[in-house]
């Protein structure tokens, strides 16, 4: 994560001297969003349609997990969903790409990888969200698209907007960047079709949870449920955009934790998962992507599912019906 993400959540002097670059940036990403609205820059359509899941600051905030959600109950609605996303961190050498179960996390990033394994839909990705869109149509019998992020990526036109917020960090000290987190300004929500609220929801925003669904040991693949470690110490690891709530999620558990906090998309080596006392090592299931190749016996991903009220898949048919 950016050094100044610190600073982004509360106001303090180092946000404060940045306010005026931050102004700067609000008013470019309000010039920006104008022009593609006005025509002057021109989105593209694609011949399905497009959900986009993201948000508005930097930083994850629960996108992955409610893009499983969604491909899921779609896929069960009798929807035939593909799914498109940057493949940030991804060190391709031509873009767009295929993404499988196997495909190597260095190459299209971590999050595609793991998105493709839990929901079993086919998948591209690439820093242009349209080609990545026409790439998945050429090659899959997809009826719907979903952005994993790229709310900014004007370019491709959507039909749905869905903004995850962290219910905890919300939109931090309301600034942009780089006195704050905030990519647009806050009045951006105002227009998505669907907020949700990860962990805790405001006004007009619907609850999201993530429930720990089992832990996979990284090298048998073997799964416990997470109240089997109750009771015990752990190494927690955690290069997500807010490992805190991994580590409490453990703790509600009544694990002792030990926390490693890494940056959002960090790649690992070896050492940085092994401690030398055997302890288990718990891990996101992020993490856990990257992590597996190492084949050590104390590493396991925690497995989480999201979890929504029933009128948010309700809400989303009937936007899709229009």
């Amino acid at each position: 994560m950016n050094r100044l993400d610190h600073y982004w959540y509360s106001v303090n002097p180092v946000a404060l001297l940045l306010l005026p670059l931050a102004g700067l940036f609000c008013a470019l990403a309000l010039l920006r969003r104008a022009a593609y609205r006005s025509g002057w820059l021109r989105s593209t359509r694609l011949p399905v349609p497009v959900v986009v899941v993201g948000n508005i600051t930097v930083g994850g905030s629960g996108k992955t997990p409610l893009v499983i959600w969604l491909a899921q109950f779609l896929r069960a609605q009798g929807y035939r969903p593909g799914i498109i996303s940057r493949g940030y961190g991804g060190l391709a050498a031509q873009w767009p790409q295929a993404v499988t179960a196997d495909s190597d996390p260095r190459v299209v990033g971590d999050e595609p990888v793991l998105i493709v394994r839990r929901s079993g839909c086919p998948m591209t990705v690439g820093p242009d969200r349209v080609a990545a869109g026409r790439l998945l149509l050429q090659q899959h019998d997809c009826d719907i698209i979903l952005s994993d992020d790229g709310m900014q990526h004007y370019r491709l036109a959507r039909d749905v907007e869905i903004a995850v917020l962290d219910g905890a960090r919300r939109l931090g000290n309301g600034f942009c960047l780089p006195a704050g987190p905030l990519r647009e300004p806050a009045g951006r929500l105002a227009g998505i079709d669907l907020r949700v609220g990860n962990g805790t929801a405001a006004a007009g925003e619907r609850l999201m949870t993530l429930q720990p669904q089992a832990v996979l040991h990284l090298r048998d693949g073997t799964a416990q449920p997470l109240e089997s470690f109750r009771g015990r110490s752990v190494h927690a690891v955690a290069g997500i955009g807010n490992p805190a709530r991994f580590f409490q999620m453990l703790r509600d558990h009544g694990i002792t934790v030990i926390e490693h906090a890494f940056p959002d998309h960090h790649r690992y080596s070896v050492a940085d998962v092994q401690f030398g006392d055997g302890l288990p090592v718990l891990m996101t299931e992020k993490d856990g992507v990257k992590c597996r190749a190492y084949g050590d016996e104390h590493l396991w991903a925690v497995a989480v599912s999201a979890q929504l009220p029933d009128d948010f898949g309700r809400q989303l048919l009937s936007l899709l019906a229009r």
